[in-house]
């Protein structure tokens, strides 16, 4: 329904000056925006004819259709974001606005990538249905980007690629569109749409600051743009954003000692400590035992001590009788010594231009570049060393050289932290070049576009902080320079200093060109409206390239080893795709939109994906709407041919050992060593969805709608899990290789065609708008995403696992996830009261403590619901004020005994460790 119930003069020039958007924010006075608020609102109820003296709505081209209409006509679930609604949030960059998508979980996140190690740190990403970050396709414009360039087991685009700042609005595709798009439309399509031209100059500052510090946000932005197309001929703009992030330790926040990991998560402590603890081999420790030696006023009675009990060295070094140190030796706890949340710096800049050559036709380019340089700070490093046992005042008169049953007589193994080093720090720079060059407009009838795409992602991966030069670090040790249980001298110091590395060790570049083109038209008028259609194609060539550098292959950095079997990389292919599209409005109640897309991939083979999509409206209330497509997932290049990896599993049992020790899991569960490989030979994942829904507008200041969505996914591109390996040893077990002892040697982990996945559930929208009352005007929305099942397959004949609600791998599907929104507008004034909830989930429960074989006890993670609260004033034409809170009522991260991230004590997928924070923003435009 697109007719304005208060039709004014206001809604009338809006219209016009905005016939090429969706409705921006100055449609305020119009009752159609209410379909484009922020609230994500579905899009589906039919146009009705204008009133006279009203100006036609203008046809634009929505996301997931490649003929222009208008917006209210689709038969697609569309959800649209605008400019005021993400300034209303207080959000300023992609990845944080995506956590407001109800139907987005599971995506990548910088909370995700602090670690010490690991593939693919710094990538956030997108993940709707929470079916992969693979299966979700990002575009800009409605165009491709390079996708992250670090090899890794996810591919997509870095949301820190996008120029968030020059974000007009967000169109969230919530349905499969493999039929317009290509590969990885699975999930559905988010694709963020920038301004199209300025004019003027506009500048804004945003300060934010946490209640209890650290986290804290800068950015400033500046648009200008000169030249009126229709009167001048030529548009030309820039907007550029500069955004600093402060880092966000554990020992800045409150509620990491109410998690009470020492006591809660055991498994998850470790015995390198700081002052070191000291490991003896069996001989020193009895015969410390028959000289008396004390500790602590004690006889020892492990091979573990430190010489510092009970003190330790708190709050990350503890005295733990029951933790992994044992009574006679330090425990360390890394969630005290470690950072929540990384120090970055983003620069974003998108320049457009546009020159009208005809009444009908424009030459336009763009141009965006981004660098994202983000710290991810993890805990001190660890290292085993040797000394001499005479170094060590306490040991030096115990004779401990004379024990010939010891392979080097008097040498003490110590298990440190290097503290003096500081903590692990590696920066990850994720740069951006996307240039493109196109013509559209109007030829015999026909709309077209015609584009040349050059894109590029380059990451880069240094250590700065906190890697030393193994070798060199172990001889430091050894000769006494470097103290392992404390300060060390001057010298000692001066040598941690000099052996630092601070050195890019993994380069990884991605590009993709292409050209692409689309035309579309009216072919013959039917009952209902025009028989349009739409077709187009595309050329593409994807190259990826990995280079290691020389010192990491060297294997000499303590703590960042070399890959075995790892060695640079250089991959290429080409990509062919055509597509057509009809859509065809039988009658007034009746519209069907038919697509298909073919797409070759070099190597990989073709994929042919349908779609049907049909919309019913019986009523100028009512809408019924529904379709039926197919889908694919083309395998990525890491996928195809990335060099072997050797890594390990979680903390795992193993049957056959545990079977000779009465499945004691202290001595038969360890985290097993892996091999995983590509596979050459992959052949594209498919997909088959069907979604069915309704939208309803009963009155004038109500719209709501309802929406089915079903996807089936097989020929799944994944690895059998380790864990699922271990525990179907019948049908796996060649899978495992053991040495003479049948102790476990390594699991080879293989990239294969298998299995399926399932994920179906329920959309709702329903939004409140344009409810003039004595105190203002009033305005609401809620958008929620409820999963009736999500389960995969790992193998045919394996049963399915389902994730739904349950913690498995790597991630949890909430049941229900959703964000309200109330508003509040007079006059300059606003507010906006809004609202984020994921539901409670069961826990992993499954984590092993190898020091007494106990499973961590059983947790249900509780739901986690935060408010916001922003206010606005328009103090005139020129000047915008804007204050807010975000998590009003200071809520932490639930519990969780999740083992599977560097981060413990919570879930950071979907978390926010930064607890209440403040923000205000000053705008000012001048044109």
């Amino acid at each position: 329904m697109s007719k304005p119930y208060r039709h004014d003069r206001h809604a009338e020039t809006c219209l016009t000056t905005v016939a090429r958007a969706v409705r921006q924010s100055c449609t305020r006075g119009l009752h159609a925006a209410s379909l484009a608020a922020l609230g994500l609102t579905a899009v589906g109820v039919q146009a009705q004819t204008a009133a006279p003296g009203t100006v036609p709505m203008p046809r634009v081209e929505i996301t997931g259709s490649a003929i222009r209409q208008i917006e209210s006509e689709t038969p697609l679930p569309v959800q649209i974001v605008t400019r005021e609604e993400i300034d209303k949030a207080g959000v300023t960059t992609a990845a944080e606005l995506m956590s407001r998508i109800s139907a987005n979980v599971g995506g990548l996140t910088d909370g995700v990538s602090i670690n010490v190690g690991g593939d693919q740190r710094g990538f956030n990403s997108a993940n709707l249905r929470g079916i992969g970050t693979s299966s979700t396709l990002v575009l800009l414009n409605g165009r491709r980007m390079a996708n992250f360039a670090s090899p890794g087991d996810d591919s997509g685009v870095d949301l820190n690629n996008i120029p968030a700042a020059a974000i007009a609005r967000v169109e969230v595709l919530m349905d499969g569109a493999s039929a317009l798009y290509g590969t990885d439309a699975i999930g559905g399509v988010i694709n963020f749409i920038t301004r199209k031209d300025f004019r003027g100059v506009e500048a804004n500052v945003y300060r934010g600051a946490t209640d209890e510090g650290g986290a804290g946000k800068k950015t400033a932005t500046l648009s200008m743009g000169a030249g009126d197309l229709q009167a001048d001929g030529y548009n030309v703009f820039a907007v550029l954003d500069v955004q600093s992030t402060e880092a966000l330790r554990t020992s800045q926040r409150s509620f990491i000692p109410e998690l009470r990991i020492p006591q809660q998560l055991g498994h998850l402590l470790s015995s390198w400590t700081s002052p070191g603890n000291i490991r003896l081999t069996s001989a020193q420790r009895d015969h410390l035992q028959e000289i008396g030696f004390l500790l602590n006023g004690r006889p020892i009675t492990n091979r573990q001590i430190n010489l510092s009990i009970p003190n330790c060295s708190p709050p990350a070094n503890l005295y733990l009788p029951d933790g992994t140190g044992g009574v006679d030796a330090c425990t360390y706890d890394y969630m005290g010594d470690t950072e929540l949340y990384p120090k970055s710096n983003k620069q974003n800049l998108l320049t457009r231009g546009v020159l009208k050559l005809d009444a009908n036709n424009q030459l336009y380019a763009e141009v965006a570049l981004s660098r994202s340089r983000t710290s991810y700070v993890g805990s001190s490093a660890r290292v085993t060393g040797y000394l001499d046992y005479r170094r060590i005042p306490a040991l030096a008169g115990t004779g401990l050289d004379t024990l010939e049953d010891d392979d080097v007589p008097g040498e003490i193994e110590v298990r440190t932290r290097l503290s003096e080093a500081g903590n692990r720090t590696s920066e990850l720079t994720s740069e951006s070049q996307r240039y493109v060059i196109g013509l559209q407009g109007t030829v015999a009838g026909w709309d077209y576009d015609v584009g040349i795409n050059h894109s590029v992602n380059t990451v880069k991966d240094k250590d700065t902080h906190g890697y030393l030069l193994y070798n060199e670090l172990l001889e430091g040790i050894a000769s006494g320079l470097i103290n392992p249980f404390g300060p060390s001298g001057a010298e000692g110091q001066a040598l941690i200093d000099r052996i630092q590395v601070n050195e890019e060790v993994r380069h990884a570049r991605g590009t993709m060109d292409s050209i692409d083109f689309k035309a579309s038209r009216a072919l013959m008028p039917l009952a209902g409206g025009d028989l349009a259609m739409a077709f187009g194609g595309e050329v593409r060539r994807e190259r990826t390239d990995f280079t290691p550098s020389a010192l990491l292959m060297s294997d000499n950095i303590n703590n960042d080893a070399a890959p075995e079997g790892g060695k640079a990389t250089s991959d290429r292919r080409r990509v062919a795709a055509i597509f057509g599209e009809v859509q065809a409005p039988f009658t007034k109640e009746w519209q069907a939109q038919l697509s298909a897309r073919y797409d070759h991939y070099e190597q990989v083979g073709g994929a042919l994906s349908p779609k049907l999509g049909v919309s019913y409206t019986p009523a100028k209330w009512l809408m019924a709407r529904a379709s039926a497509g197919r889908g694919f997932r083309a395998p990525s290049m890491t996928d195809l041919y990335r060099p072997t990896v050797y890594s390990s599993t979680a903390t795992l049992p193993d049957p056959v050992y545990c079977a000779t020790v009465d499945n004691n899991y202290a001595d038969c569960a360890s985290n097993w060593d892996t091999r995983r490989y590509s596979n050459a030979d992959l052949k594209p994942e498919r997909s088959r969805q069907y979604s069915a829904g309704i939208v309803i507008e009963p009155t004038r200041y109500v719209t709501a709608s309802l929406d089915y969505w079903n996807i089936r996914r097989t020929d799944l591109i994944s690895e059998i899990g380790d864990d699922i390996i271990l525990s179907n040893l019948d049908k796996y077990g060649d899978l495992v290789h053991r040495d003479e002892d049948d102790y476990i040697d390594y699991i080879e982990l293989h990239k294969e065609n298998r299995g399926a996945q399932v994920a179906r559930g329920l959309d709702l929208m329903v939004d409140l708008h344009g409810i003039d009352t004595p105190v203002g005007r009033l305005g609401g929305r809620l958008n929620g995403t409820y999963v009736l099942k999500s389960k995969v397959q790992t193998g045919p004949g394996d049963p399915f696992v389902s994730n739904l609600g349950r913690f498995v791998t790597d991630m949890a599907v909430q049941r229900w996830r959703h964000t309200i929104t109330f508003d509040w507008e007079r006059g300059p004034l606003s507010t906006s009261l809004s609202n984020t909830y994921s539901s409670g989930y069961t826990d992993q429960n499954s984590a092993i403590n190898v020091d007494d074989g106990s499973v961590v006890a059983a947790n249900r993670v509780s739901s986690y619901s935060l408010w916001n609260l922003s206010g606005a004033w328009e103090v005139n034409r020129a000047w915008r004020v804007r204050a807010g809170v975000q998590n009003l009522a200071d809520k932490s991260p639930p519990y969780s005994n999740q083992a599977y991230y560097f981060i413990s004590g919570y879930d950071p997928t979907y978390t926010d460790p930064r607890g209440r924070r403040y923000y205000a923003s000053l705008n000012y435009v001048f044109k």
